[in-house]
C-alpha cells in the first residue's frame, strides 16, 4: 500500500489546471499576524514532516520578501528575499525540505501596491530608484499620487498602488513571479484581488504557470445593521465573477462561506441551506473554486477584524472539511489551540482523504434548523454539527468520529 505522500508523488503534475481537476487539496495557512517576531522560517521547517504527516498538500507562507512593515504587506525590494521571517538561507532551507516531503510551498504575491524609495511627482514617495524594477511614478495609478493611470481595481489607501495596466510593469511582475517559482514557490496566494482587474492575475497566472493559485477577494458580506442577512448571493457573485475573470484559472477564498458559517454556529443552522437548498457559499456554486476557511490573519490572530466564535471551531472546521471545496486550516487553530483540536482536526483530514470526498463532492442537506444541521456528503459520509440530537438511519451508518457539538458517520461496509 503506497503511503499519502507517495501516492502525491505518483499523481504530481505540472500541468497547470491539474491539481483544479483532481480536487484533492488540503491547505495549511502556516503563519498569523505575529509570526514575524520569531525565526519563522526555522520554526516552520521543524514543522513539515508533522504537517506533511499530517496530508496538508500545500502551505501558505508569509510574504517572504522584504517590506517596509514587519509583517510584510507593505513590499519595497521585491528581488530580496531578507524578511522579518527569516534569512533567505533559512527561507530556503525551508523551501527545500517542503519539496523533500512533497508539500507545496505558496507565495503571498502582494502586487496591489509597493513603498517607494525616492520622491517623485507631488513630493511623494512613488520612485523606486536604488533596487531591482527600479520604476518611475508612471507605474503608480493616478489616483494615488503617480503618473500612472487609473486603478482598474478598489485603492488600498496611503500608499502607492501600482498600475497594472502598463505594459512594462506586467512584464516585470511576470518576471518576477518566474523568478519566484524558480526559488521553490510552487503556488501562488494574490493578496487584495479586489486592487486590480482580475485578467492581469489571468496573465500573471499563464505567464509563470503556478501549479495552483489563490485569490483573496474579500469585501464586505450583506448585513441589515449588525444581522447578517440570509441571502448573500450577491456577495457570492462578486467573488465569482472575480474568478470567472481570471479564466478560471484561480480559486479564491470563500469569504462568504465564513460570514454565515460563523453566524450559523450560533444557534442559526437555517443559514447554511440556501433557497435552492444548497450550500449558500461560493461552495454552493462553484465548488471546484472555493477555498474555505474560517480563519485568517487578519480575521482572527490579534488582528480579530471578523473572527470565527472560538468555542465554535470545531464546528467550523467538520463543516469545511467534510463539505466540497477546498479546505484550509488556520495555523493558530492546528498549532496553537492545543494537541486535542489539532488530534480532531487531523482525524477529520483523515476522514475526508479516505472517503476520498473531494471539491465537486455532492451535499444532500438533510436538517437546517436553528441547533441542527445535518448533510449527506458525496454519499459516503454523513455528519452534523449543533447542541440539536440527530443521528442517521441505523444500520447503514457507522460512527467515525465526534466531540463538543459536531458528528461524523461512514457508510457502512
Amino acid at each position: 500500500m503506497l503511503s499519502y505522500i507517495e501516492m502525491q508523488t505518483v499523481e504530481e503534475s505540472n500541468d497547470l489546471g491539474a491539481v483544479l481537476r483532481k480536487g484533492r487539496e488540503i491547505l495549511l495557512q502556516g503563519f498569523n499576524w505575529e509570526s514575524h517576531k520569531y525565526d519563522w522560517w526555522e520554526n516552520l521547517e521543524k514543522k513539515v514532516p508533522d504537517i506533511a504527516k499530517s496530508g496538508f498538500t500545500s502551505v501558505w507562507l508569509p510574504p517572504a520578501t522584504h517590506s517596509f512593515s514587519p509583517e510584510g504587506y507593505l513590499p519595497q525590494n521585491l528581488y530580496s528575499l531578507s524578511s522579518s521571517y527569516g534569512s533567505e538561507q533559512s527561507l530556503k532551507a525551508l523551501l527545500q525540505t517542503l519539496e523533500k516531503y512533497k508539500v507545496r510551498a505558496m507565495a503571498d504575491i502582494v502586487i496591489n501596491h509597493r513603498i517607494g524609495t525616492t520622491q517623485g511627482h507631488g513630493g511623494i514617495y512613488n520612485r523606486y530608484d536604488g533596487i531591482p524594477l527600479a520604476w518611475d511614478e508612471l507605474a503608480v495609478t493616478s489616483c494615488t499620487g503617480g503618473l500612472g493611470n487609473q486603478s482598474t481595481g478598489d485603492n488600498f489607501h496611503g500608499v502607492p498602488n501600482i498600475d497594472h495596466s502598463q505594459e512594462f510593469v506586467r512584464k516585470d511582475i511576470i518576471g518576477w513571479l518566474q523568478w519566484l517559482r524558480s526559488v521553490g514557490f510552487q503556488d501562488f496566494r494574490f493578496d487584495f484581488a479586489r486592487g486590480y482587474s482580475a485578467k492581469y492575475v489571468k496573465e500573471y497566472i499563464e505567464g509563470a504557470n503556478p501549479i495552483f493559485s489563490v485569490g483573496e477577494y474579500w469585501d464586505s458580506c450583506n448585513y441589515n445593521g449588525s444581522i447578517l442577512d440570509y441571502n448573500q448571493d450577491s456577495h457570492r457573485q462578486r467573488i465569482i465573477n472575480w474568478i470567472d475573470a481570471t479564466g478560471q484559472l484561480s480559486t479564491a477564498f470563500d469569504f462568504t462561506t465564513k460570514g454565515i458559517l460563523q453566524e450559523a454556529v450560533k444557534g442559526q443552522f437555517w443559514r447554511l441551506r440556501d433557497p435552492k437548498g444548497k450550500p449558500p457559499g461560493v461552495m454552493g456554486w462553484w465548488p471546484s473554486r472555493a477555498v474555505t476557511f474560517i480563519d485568517n490573519h487578519d480575521t482572527g490572530s490579534t488582528q480579530a477584524h471578523w473572527p470565527f466564535p472560538s468555542d465554535h471551531i470545531m464546528e467550523g472546521y467538520t463543516y469545511i472539511l467534510t463539505h466540497p471545496g477546498i479546505p484550509t486550516v488556520f495555523y493558530d487553530h492546528f498549532y496553537d489551540c492545543g494537541d486535542s483540536i489539532r488530534e480532531q482536526i487531523v482525524k477529520l483530514m483523515e476522514i475526508r482523504r479516505s472517503e476520498d470526498i473531494h471539491s465537486r463532492s455532492s451535499v444532500r442537506i438533510l436538517e437546517a434548523q436553528d441547533n441542527i444541521y445535518s448533510a449527506i456528503i458525496g454519499e459516503k459520509i454523513c455528519m452534523k454539527i449543533g447542541d440539536g440530537s440527530w443521528c442517521p438511519a441505523e444500520g447503514e451508518w457507522r460512527l467515525a468520529t465526534s466531540g463538543q457539538r459536531y458528528a461524523v458517520w461512514q457508510k457502512k461496509e
